[in-house]
């Protein structure tokens, strides 16, 4: 048996089912609207005035907050005071680290004001902060390694320990900064290989080129080489090599000469000293021994001609033996 509209309605609503002289039947069982709706959403039709009031107060406060923390973020940028590459990278690093804190910061003020703003409509906050206090705990256990990353990121870009186009070394790894985030740096090696490391990793970084660099030359010589004329030899060279405008611009310092390094019965070995522009050492230092070469040369002065024998898994006697043989 097919049951009547009637016998419908009144299984659908029982509390309103009444006899109806009316022929429309969905005027009479049909109940009113706001009866019907999740009794949340009927509270937010309750709304008083002290309610609403309370809103707007959160909603202002969330906005100064706001906007403090936009003011205390842009003192992190360091604008650029020359238009060198480096000065701009270093503003353009800075204003990226202020603004992932302003973002990580204002996310933070909306949810509070969030979590502050459900009693209003009727929601147990207790049961909102246990959930997102439960996800919270589930994603630090599973982004641990992330979190140490980004937090020694965070402080490679505040305390400049670093930036894009400087030569680094960490551990192991020699090379220019090719990229830099918060998660990672990734360097470029002598072998023209992209290294990237992690940041949480980094314990220590020593920085090539900040400021100046330095190399030192070693000139090896024959024993039975005059020692004043080479030193004059040597000063000759460093002076030309300072007085060329070519080169002038790359030295900071010297080169100068700091005198016998090594002596001993197969060579004497004299060190000179050069400071120069950063990442320029290595071309200052090639340049430098040519023109050494060149004056030795010129004055007829004999550099060692003995080379060095390195015997593994022998005692030191043996090996002393074995360089002072002619015939080696």
């Amino acid at each position: 048996m097919i049951p009547s509209l009637k016998d419908s309605l009144s299984c659908l609503f029982p509390a309103y089912t009444r006899h109806c002289a009316s022929s429309n039947l969905l005027q009479c069982y049909t109940p009113p609207l706001v009866e019907i709706m999740p009794d949340p959403f009927n509270h937010w039709l309750d709304l008083t005035i002290p309610s609403v009031l309370r809103l707007v107060g959160i909603l202002v406060i969330a906005l100064v907050l706001n906007r403090l923390l936009r003011a205390l973020t842009n003192l992190i940028i360091k604008p650029a005071t020359t238009q060198t590459r480096q000065s701009q990278l270093r503003e353009q690093q800075t204003r990226t680290l202020a603004g992932l804190v302003y973002g990580t910061g204002s996310k933070a003020v909306w949810a509070i004001a969030l979590l502050t703003s459900l009693p209003e409509f009727g929601i147990n906050i207790l049961s909102a902060v246990t959930l997102a206090g439960l996800a919270s705990l589930a994603v630090g256990f599973g982004a641990q390694t992330l979190v140490r990353d980004v937090i020694m990121g965070f402080y490679i870009v505040l305390e400049d320990q670093y930036i894009v186009g400087d030569t680094i070394q960490i551990s192991d790894y020699t090379g220019r900064v090719e990229h830099l985030t918060l998660r990672r740096t990734v360097l470029r090696d002598a072998r023209g290989a992209l290294v990237t490391i992690a940041n949480g990793e980094i314990r220590t970084v020593s920085n090539l080129s900040r400021d100046w660099s330095q190399a030192f030359v070693d000139v090896s010589l024959a024993p039975e080489s005059p020692i004043d004329k080479t030193l004059q030899a040597l000063e000759t060279a460093a002076a030309a090599l300072r007085a060329d405008p070519a080169w002038s611009q790359a030295l900071v310092d010297g080169p100068r000469i700091l005198g016998l390094q090594n002596l001993d019965r197969t060579a004497s070995t004299i060190r000179l000293q050069v400071r120069t522009a950063p990442t320029r050492q290595d071309e200052v230092a090639r340049e430098l021994r040519r023109r050494i070469q060149a004056e030795l040369q010129k004055q007829g002065i004999p550099v060692s001609a003995v080379q060095r024998i390195e015997l593994t898994g022998v005692s030191h006697s043996l090996q002393e033996a074995a360089q002072s043989d002619p015939a080696t």
